[in-house]
């Protein structure tokens, strides 16, 4: 669909914008600033069309084809028709259903928590946000590696721990596991609780975050309306907290489950899929029927199979970032629009109760407690404030918020403490595991070991040389693009906009499969030129659609009164508006270097030798069957780690303000 952005009103003092008098046919017909927009689109647009929508484009014709010897041969729909008697593919559509839906209840029970606990703290807010952020900025494949070690049923510490706590054998006796101790990895009915539980662990520091942004727009004046009301505390988060957030909410659920909905990476590193296929999602299916087997028209049908699903959510997603920028849509009628989100929550936990029966008890008992101890804190402190005890109630509330402020953060940092003690161990410490969470002695024999005997400095520099290509790439493409979609007026700046989302959410699971058969024509595949090139299909569009919503957010005033000081379009960009956008850009920046620096789909299916492999699939490659060597792994793990942790800790500052300014607010 296309549209011309309507003029914003012209600036006091600003010389008035040009009628429709004055624009030539064609400036009426392509809109005022056309040729601009042409000029400053067409990088990203060329990007997008090349590695997007083109190899989605061949996909679909791909998956009507199937592979006899060296030739392909057209067979119709016969891999959809196929599907549908398919064992494997159904398992997987329910692993990943089950997997998205229970980890994204949890992400925003958690998430939520954690951001009303930091927002309401007045000292050491941004210590502890830049703490619980620590999950989501490390690699993916530290994040397996950690708890895969840590899971281990006889030698990793959770089990330890639980079994000295008494912990364990309580879990026992009430049937949340059937065994102790528990096979957390091995088992097949723990094995999908305790993937989700790791992606949990990562993903909730991008919802606290998002959610803290969400707060902090959320006026003050409100609060203190309702408080002299009368209202309580649960009555002014059930009233004021919860709508103030219901479009962050909304708009971080909807990315997050097209991104958990998609996950490989974390599952294959964790399980392979595993044991059997309890664990297996549809996008290792793919995997396995294209590029295992090399029947890239069946695998391709799995991808595009489930491309309605991620087509709806998309559409959720594309109408609240049009209502939140005021376009016009239509919208149902007030009651059904209230009823609808508890229709879904029924609908979906109706199917999770269905499907994963096994789960579906013990996570509630899990949520239910949770959520049965912060009302009762919330109850206690609302009661002892209406009987006049505020200093009471004072006290309690900071010991309920310290105390779930301590779990959390003993939830977060303990994978990583463990990490850092492990890279300091003797190769004999850890076989014997013995004194498990102190290094005795302190020794640098993992570090020394790890590049002497393998080539983990050429997959650092392999890496780096990556990631900061496509972060740069990313950053001057997207800040063109993003300006242009923001602020000039031309014919399909909407059709573009939604162009730009889709190929955003687009999962990895769709595009790996043409874009590896595009990169085996041209020769680029075992090589570092073919991440560099594919990479923008994940960085770009998500650095242009924060980068769109940050530039509308600065005052168009700024730049009339430049153009009206003689700068032209251009230098008005160079000289006003890129400066202002420094938060923004650097959280473009920050974002885009650690999606290509954790990076794992692509860089697994297209690199095979170790001279190109970077450090994920380096570090995954460490593993041999069964032989793990823990210590390499673990001080691989911190000098992975330690450069993105440390970006992220000195511009956590400008990252939040630019998720405010930008992805928040669309």
């Amino acid at each position: 669909m296309t549209s011309v952005r309507p003029a914003p009103a012209p600036a006091i003092g600003a010389s008035p914008r040009p009628g429709p008098g004055s624009l030539t046919a064609t400036q009426r017909r392509l809109g005022r600033d056309w040729r601009l927009a042409t000029l400053f689109l067409a990088p990203a647009a060329v990007l997008v069309g090349v590695l997007v929508l083109v190899p989605i484009a061949r996909s679909v014709i791909t998956s009507t084809t199937e592979r006899h010897g060296q030739d392909s041969v057209f067979v119709g729909l016969d891999n959809y028709i196929a599907l549908i008697g398919d064992e494997q593919f159904r398992t997987g559509v329910e692993n990943s259903f089950v997997f998205t839906a229970y980890a994204e209840v949890f992400k925003v029970v958690l998430g939520l928590c954690a951001a009303l606990l930091l927002h309401h703290r007045r000292r050491g807010r941004a210590v502890l946000a830049g703490l619980l952020l620590v999950p989501w900025v490390v690699p993916t494949v530290v994040t397996a590696f950690s708890w895969r070690s840590l899971l281990d049923p006889i030698f990793g510490s959770v089990n330890m721990l639980l079994t000295e706590s008494g912990i364990g054998p309580l879990l026992a006796s009430a049937h949340l596991v059937d065994s102790w101790p528990a096979g957390w990895l091995s088992d097949a009915s723990l094995a999908m609780p305790s993937v989700i539980l790791v992606n949990v662990w990562k993903g909730v520091p991008f919802f606290t975050i998002a959610f803290l942004a969400g707060l902090k727009a959320i006026p003050s004046d409100l609060y203190e309306a309702a408080t002299v009301d009368g209202a309580s505390s649960w009555q002014r988060f059930a009233h004021v907290t919860l709508p103030g957030l219901r479009h962050v909410i909304t708009v971080t659920v909807t990315l997050s489950s097209i991104w958990t909905f998609n996950n490989f990476d974390l599952i294959w590193l964790l399980t392979q899929g595993g044991p059997g296929d309890v664990t297996a999602p549809y996008v290792l299916v793919a995997y396995s029927k294209a590029i295992l087997q090399l029947q890239f028209g069946a695998g391709a049908a799995v991808t595009l199979v489930m491309l309605p699903v991620i087509g709806g959510l998309v559409f959720v997603l594309v109408r609240l970032l049009r209502q939140d920028a005021g376009t016009s849509s239509p919208r149902l009628p007030g009651t059904a629009r209230k009823a609808l989100p508890w229709v879904v929550a029924a609908a979906v936990t109706g199917l999770l109760a269905w499907v994963s029966p096994h789960i579906f008890w013990k996570a509630a008992v899990v949520l239910g407690v949770i959520l049965l101890m912060a009302t009762a804190v919330g109850r206690v402190v609302s009661t002892l404030q209406a009987r006049g005890r505020r200093r009471t109630s004072t006290l309690v509330s900071r010991l309920g918020s310290g105390v779930a402020l301590a779990g959390l953060l003993i939830f977060v940092l303990a994978p990583l403490y463990w990490i850092a003690v492990t890279a300091f161990k003797s190769e004999g410490q850890i076989v014997m595991h013995t004194q498990d969470l102190w290094p005795t002695p302190w020794t640098l024999q993992q570090f020394t070991d790890l590049f002497a005997t393998k080539p983990f400095g050429r997959w650092y520099l392999n890496t780096l040389l990556v990631s900061g290509t496509s972060t740069a790439v990313a950053l001057v493409c997207a800040a063109l693009a993003g300006y242009a979609l923001a602020r000039l007026r031309f014919r399909g700046a909407q059709g573009f906009t939604v162009t730009v989302l889709l190929t955003y959410v687009m999962p990895g699971a769709l595009l790996f499969i043409p874009l590896y058969q595009l990169l085996i024509g041209v020769r680029l595949n075992d090589s570092l030129w073919s991440l560099m090139v594919t990479y923008p299909t994940f960085t770009l569009p998500f650095a242009t659609w924060l980068l769109t919503g940050y530039f509308s957010s600065i005052p168009i005033e700024l730049e009339e009164a430049a153009l009206v000081d003689g700068c032209t379009r251009i230098q008005a960009f160079g000289r006003i508006v890129l400066p202002l956008a420094k938060p923004g850009l650097l959280a473009v920046a920050l974002f885009t270097l650690t999606n290509a620096w954790n990076e794992f789909l692509f860089a697994f299916v297209f690199i095979t030798k170790d001279e190109y492999k970077t450090l994920p699939v380096g570090m995954q490659s460490m593993i041999i069957g069964d032989v793990v060597p823990q210590g390499q792994l673990a001080a691989a793990s911190l000098l992975v780690s330690i450069p993105v942790v440390v970006m992220y800790a000195f511009g956590q500052r400008f990252l939040t303000e630019g998720l405010t300014a930008g992805a928040v607010k669309g």
